[in-house]
Order: C-alpha cells, then sequence, then structure tokens
C-alpha cells in the first residue's frame, strides 16, 4: 500500500537533474557499448571470437544476476528513499568498473582474456545498480501518467545524448592523446575524462530529484514473489519483447560502418550518422505534446507502421544517390528513436497492473526487465554481425561481391522493418492503455482508502 504525498509538481529543475543522471550514465553506456569490441581487438589483442564468448557469457550472468538486484531493490528501502539511496554511490562503482575495462595490463594474453572477461562482466553488473534505480525512479517522482511520459522522455533525451555525445567526443579525444602517447594511454586518459565529467553528472541528477510515491514500508520479497509478479504482469513481458526486437537496430549500428565504406567508399560518412543520432533525439520534444492528445499504444503503432514503409522505399530507392540515403536514415532514425520513450512510458504503467494483481509495486523488477531486455539486444547483436558477415561472403580490406554489397544493404534497410513488423504483431494483443492504467490507479486508491 502507499501513502501519496500531495506534492506531485515536478520542476523544471528536476527535469534537468533527471536528464543529467542518464546523460552522464550513458558517457558508460556509449563507451562500453561502441568502443569495447574495438579496444580488446586492436589494442588489447583478444580475437573478436573471444570478445563475443565474453559478451555472452556476460549476458548469461546478468540473465541470473539482474532479478537478484531488482528484488533487493524492491524490498528495502532507506530514509534516502526507495531508489535514489543506490544513485548516491552506485555512479562511484559504474565510473571505476569503466575505467577498469580500458587498462591493459602487462600479463600473457591468456590473463588479459581472463582481466577483460571479469572487468566486463563487474561494470555489467555495477550498471545494474544505477540503470535499474535510474528508471525505476520515474515511477515515483510522481503517480501522474503524464508526469510519468514527461519524465520517460526526459531520460531517453539523456540517454540518447550521452550516448552520442560519446561517439562525437571520445574520437578526438582518442587522436589528441595519441599525440601525446601509445594508444593504451589514450584510451585510458580519454575513457577516465569523460567518466569524470559522468560522475558530476550523476551526482547532480542524484542530489536534485525527489520520491514522492512512498511506500509505507519495504516490500518483502521472495524469489516466489518476484516470479508472481513477473508472471502476473503480462503487458510488462509483451514489452520486453519490444525493448529485445532492438536487437535490429544494434545490429544496423554494428554494420552501418561496412555500408558507409564499401557501399558509399566513405568511411568518414560514420561521423555524419553520428550526429544523426544525436539530434533525431531532439523529436523527443513533441512525444508529451502528442501523448496528451493520443494513446501512446496509438503513437507507437503510427510510428511502427510509418517505419516500415519508409525502410521499404529506402530498399526499392538504393544506395546510389547519397543525400537520398542520408535523408532516409535521418528519417527511420528519428522514427526509431521517437519509440523509446513511448515504451518506456507504457512499461512504467505496467507498475500499477502489476499492484493490483500481486499487491506489490515491483518497481525496480519491471525495469529490471528493461535493463536487461537491452542488454542481451546488443550482445546478441555484438555476438551475430561478424556470422552476418560471413554468412554473406563478406572479406576484410577487398573489393566486395555484389551479393555481399547488397547484403549489406538488406542488414540497414530492411532488417529494422521486419523487427517493427515483429513489434506490430506483439501489440496487436496489447489492450492495457491510459484508460487501463487509470483504472488501475483507481482501484489502488480505493485500497488505501479501505486501510
Amino acid at each position: 500500500m502507499e501513502k501519496q504525498i500531495n506534492q506531485e509538481h515536478v520542476s523544471v529543475a528536476e527535469y534537468l537533474a533527471y536528464f543529467s543522471y542518464g546523460f552522464g550514465q550513458c558517457f558508460s553506456f556509449g563507451i562500453i557499448g561502441s568502443f569495447i569490441l574495438i579496444y580488446y581487438t586492436d589494442i588489447v589483442g583478444i580475437s573478436s571470437v573471444i570478445a563475443s564468448v565474453i559478451f555472452l557469457i556476460a549476458r548469461l550472468w546478468d540473465a541470473v544476476f539482474d532479478p537478484i538486484v531488482s528484488g533487493w531493490i524492491d524490498a528495502h528501502k532507506s530514509t534516502k528513499g526507495k531508489f535514489r539511496k543506490y544513485m548516491h554511490f552506485a555512479p562511484i562503482f559504474v565510473i571505476t568498473s569503466t575505467i577498469l575495462c580500458f587498462v591493459n595490463p602487462n600479463i600473457s594474453l591468456g590473463g588479459k582474456i581472463i582481466y577483460a572477461a571479469v572487468t566486463y562482466i563487474l561494470w555489467g553488473t555495477c550498471y545494474a545498480f544505477s540503470d535499474i534505480p535510474f528508471w525505476s525512479l520515474s515511477t515515483v517522482i510522481s503517480k501522474s501518467g503524464q508526469a510519468r511520459t514527461n519524465l520517460i522522455t526526459t531520460a531517453n533525451l539523456g540517454v540518447f545524448g550521452g550516448i552520442g555525445m560519446v561517439s562525437l567526443v571520445l574520437p578526438l579525444m582518442l587522436a589528441y592523446f595519441k599525440q601525446h602517447g601509445s594508444p593504451q594511454t589514450s584510451y585510458l586518459i580519454s575513457v577516465s575524462i569523460l567518466m569524470l565529467f559522468g560522475f558530476i553528472l550523476m551526482e547532480l541528477g542524484y542530489r536534485f530529484t525527489k520520491e514522492r510515491v512512498v511506500a509505507k514500508k519495504a516490500e518483502k520479497l521472495s524469489a516466489h514473489d518476484i516470479w508472481d509478479a513477473v508472471k502476473a504482469n503480462k503487458y510488462m513481458l509483451m514489452i520486453l519483447i519490444l525493448f529485445f526486437l532492438k536487437v535490429a537496430m544494434e545490429m544496423v549500428n554494428n554494420i552501418i560502418i561496412y555500408f558507409f565504406t564499401y557501399n558509399l567508399f566513405n568511411a568518414k560518412f560514420m561521423s555524419i550518422y553520428g550526429l544523426i543520432g544525436t539530434f533525431s533525439a531532439l523529436g523527443f520534444f513533441f512525444i508529451p505534446l502528442l501523448t496528451k492528445h493520443f494513446k501512446k499504444l496509438y503513437i507507437l503503432r503510427v510510428l511502427l507502421i510509418t517505419d516500415v514503409i519508409i525502410r521499404i522505399i529506402f530498399f526499392m530507392t538504393g544506395y546510389k544517390h547519397v543525400i537520398l540515403v542520408f535523408i532516409f536514415l535521418a528519417i527511420t532514425q528519428t522514427l526509431y528513436s521517437a519509440t523509446g520513450p513511448i515504451i518506456s512510458a507504457m512499461l512504467a504503467e505496467t507498475v500499477e497492473y502489476s499492484e493490483v494483481k500481486t499487491g506489490k509495486r515491483c518497481e525496480a523488477i519491471v525495469f529490471g526487465g528493461q535493463t536487461f531486455a537491452s542488454k542481451v539486444a546488443i550482445a546478441v547483436a555484438g555476438a551475430t554481425t561478424g556470422l552476418v558477415l560471413s554468412f554473406i561472403g563478406y572479406k576484410a580490406n577487398a573489393v566486395q561481391s555484389q551479393t555481399t554489397l547488397t547484403g549489406i544493404f538488406v542488414i540497414v534497410s530492411i532488417i529494422p522493418a521486419i523487427a517493427s513488423l515483429l513489434r506490430l504483431l506483439v501489440l496487436a494483443k496489447y489492450n492495457y492503455t491510459e484508460t487501463e492504467f487509470h483504472k488501475c490507479q483507481a482501484i489502488l486508491e480505493k485500497r488505501q482508502e479501505e486501510d
């Protein structure tokens, strides 16, 4: 049961603080997601196959550990709040574990592989203690559905902004520090500077956010309770499938450099793609306006249908005209980016559904699922990219066959369209909208009054 604090207003300063935490946290996510593989292969000397094995082992560990983290967070609270207390100390461990991933010890190759595996798994573990509370916080800053949508949108803006900032700034820093030392030193110095800045941003996020929806007492959750919460929340499971299907866009992000290098004959186009990814997040500002007039489920369906249509046109148009290619990439990236905050907001609203069904809110379990689904999508995409390239006949540093070039283009244009179609199929059976969300809120308020 809950005690609702009357103060529901979320100030601009608090939105900025929430943005700040996500922005700083995703310096780490962007660094690990975009640069750890090339660091392992080009600096440490680990093969891409071994690196893929490390990624998959880490995700298996996450499959066991993330639900434990979620259950622990949901079962404990303090005077600093249910989630903010973790946001107080987690940044220290996120920053430290990220930097440790870019230390190259002077030991044997076998020792380096073990060190890489341990530090990468450590990073994922530390990140869970930061990311799950960060997203869960959106459900206790305000009980208002619209405020949650605004908060989720703000969080996604911080996430995309942080990842985009890393893709723009880190290569410049690496090039600069490489002039004054070794490539290894340039990575260590650059990552350390970025993560120090990220820590400051996360600390601001912790200090200037508040929890207003407060449970009377901590929910004692057993493993059975966690399993019951997952089984009871069918809408959460459907949303998590939507999150996992981002695997298609993760594959695009992994293979787009090959498209620019071999299909368009200019690897420098990658920087333009990075800018597109960063500026596509500006469309987030329109989402709160749309959700005031239309249900999120309907907005999401329109975005996905539009994405499928545009991508089919993209494929039929081909890639001979570079300007058209970037127009299509900009449109599709904007459409994809816009789905993020909407899906997250829909997930946030399933917390009340879970509480109605089980009597426990379990916010961390809900958003722990989001963190885990996203990690799995990234790992699967990373592990399969090399296999896909091999399947379509790719040969490194050589002129590619037409079959290979077409295969690369299919991955960039059509595979995400298939993922959007699969998302639409999942949503065909999804009927939990704002109407049902408000009904759940009313049930919970009635229960509170009866207590």
